[in-house]
């Protein structure tokens, strides 16, 4: 069957040559799996789920030539020296979702915040109301990727939802900024108000005397209070963060701390200081994630309204909710510019809303892929802040190998030439772009990339 959303991509063809991707708004839904791309999206491979982890897959970092996935039930590790035979190398059964991951040197720092009877890779859930329970931040050596070791674990208030690394300048210890939320007075590890991040401080010459350092409030305010009702009219209160994105080496971090966007002074990094707060109680439910530009002078909020199991992307919900903000940074403070969301309406079955995702390194240009769940993978140039604008899209129609909302991607990033998307049910996909806005980046070689630490590009990325 010839459907309206093929045609659009064949108009999309065209247009994309004239340097614009048009908006699909009225295109019917693809075929369950079925691939529909813009014409500067390769496919390059997929490569599908070890049959080991039995959840989904999450999030992902990336060191020299491998690629690191996390899974509900634990993390991969994959092989991109050559991206077109991406394989894998090893599977890590080790329970406790989300597994949102960072790597640094030899250490991989896997987040749990999943409450369990204790803290070893044969754990089984137990209730965060008994004080035994365990949550927080695992350590693996993975410097034999066919065999990584876990050496370490770190408990943490309310658990580990996320975390953040954050290097110091001697290059003698590196910092774990540790996001999680939604306190209970039931929870005797993890009670209100809970405005606080978990500091861990891991000395590289012994990475298994790492301990937490610090519980720094960041909202002694105590934060958004919210706006009462359910989806997708209610606002989320200000109960700890979600994310936090470090740029070190700018002395900078953002944080999206459920109802507040914030902006940190990390310079020292065992002490960060809030220094800008920013709300949206017209649209935003969930501040979900935070992302620079490289100038460090722009900053991509996300609002994951409906926590990534609902249909957001559709004419109802409309353009301007669960979608990205970005801002400005004018004079240390937070200027709204502009909202952006994918045009392309999903199925009522597709959970779809924006979440992660990285910089493409392109000097001059700020461009960003992104995941967007059943939504696909998108990239959005965002040089004019005011206008962002879609140059590239990837996705497939419903995922009919998994209960209805409940798959898509993850997460996309963009690493040395090839883009990498984490689905849920379907494994990693790896994606080319060829784009004249994009094509500088094929030069540009980094050796690694942490989604929530940011580095500025290589020189010769030129």
């Amino acid at each position: 069957m010839f459907s309206l959303r093929r045609a659009l991509t064949l108009v999309t063809a065209v247009v994309a040559m004239a340097g614009t991707v048009l908006p699909a708004q009225a295109a019917d839904v693809p075929a369950p799996g079925e691939i529909v791309m813009s014409p500067n999206i390769q496919h390059v491979t997929n490569v599908p789920k070890p049959e080991a982890l039995a959840d989904i897959h999450t999030d992902m970092a990336f060191q020299g030539d491998y690629a690191y996935v996390g899974n509900y039930y634990g993390f991969s590790i994959y092989d991109i020296k050559r991206p077109k035979r991406t394989s894998l190398v090893s599977s890590v059964v080790c329970p406790g979702g989300q597994m949102d991951m960072s790597v640094y040197g030899n250490l991989l720092f896997g987040s749990v915040d999943s409450s369990r009877n204790d803290d070893s890779c044969n754990s089984t859930s137990q209730p965060a109301s008994v004080k035994e329970s365990w949550e927080g931040v695992r350590i693996f050596d993975v410097s034999d990727k066919a065999n990584p070791k876990y050496i370490k674990s770190v408990e943490t208030n309310c658990g580990s939802h996320t975390n953040t690394l954050v290097p110091d300048r001697k290059g003698e210890n590196v910092y774990i900024y540790v996001s999680s939320y939604s306190p209970n007075a039931s929870f005797p590890d993890c009670q209100p108000p809970h405005d606080l991040i978990s500091i861990i401080k891991v000395p590289l010459r012994d990475p298994t005397a790492a301990a937490v350092i610090a519980t720094p409030n960041l909202f002694p305010d105590g934060g958004f209070g919210g706006v009462p009702g359910t989806y997708p009219n209610g606002k989320s209160a200000t109960t700890g963060c979600h994310d936090i994105t470090a740029y070190p080496e700018k002395g900078i971090a953002a944080g999206a701390c459920m109802g507040d966007g914030i902006l940190l002074d990390i310079r020292n990094p065992e002490q960060p200081k809030a220094t800008a707060t920013v709300r949206d109680e017209t649209n935003f439910a969930f501040w979900h994630s935070a992302t620079f530009n490289n100038d460090g002078t722009k900053v991509i909020f996300t609002d994951e309204l409906g926590g990534g199991t609902r249909a957001t992307c559709n004419e109802a919900i409309g353009p301007n909710r669960g979608a990205n903000a970005y801002y400005d940074i004018v004079n240390g403070q937070l200027q709204f510019r502009s909202y952006f969301k994918i045009a392309r309406h999903q199925a009522d079955t597709e959970n779809c809303v924006a979440h992660n995702g990285s910089l493409i390194p392109v000097k001059g240009r700020d461009i960003m892929v992104q995941a967007w769940y059943q939504g696909g993978i998108s990239v959005v140039d965002f040089t004019d802040s005011a206008h962002p604008q879609e140059i590239a899209f990837f996705e497939r129609g419903p995922d009919n190998t998994a209960p209805a909302l409940s798959g898509g991607f993850w997460s996309a990033y963009y690493y040395n030439g090839y883009i990498y998307g984490s689905d849920f049910n379907l494994g990693l996909d790896v994606l080319k772009i060829n784009d004249w806005r994009t094509n500088r980046a094929n030069g540009v070689k980094m050796r690694s990339l942490n989604a929530q630490t940011q580095t500025s590009y290589p020189e010769h990325g030129h």
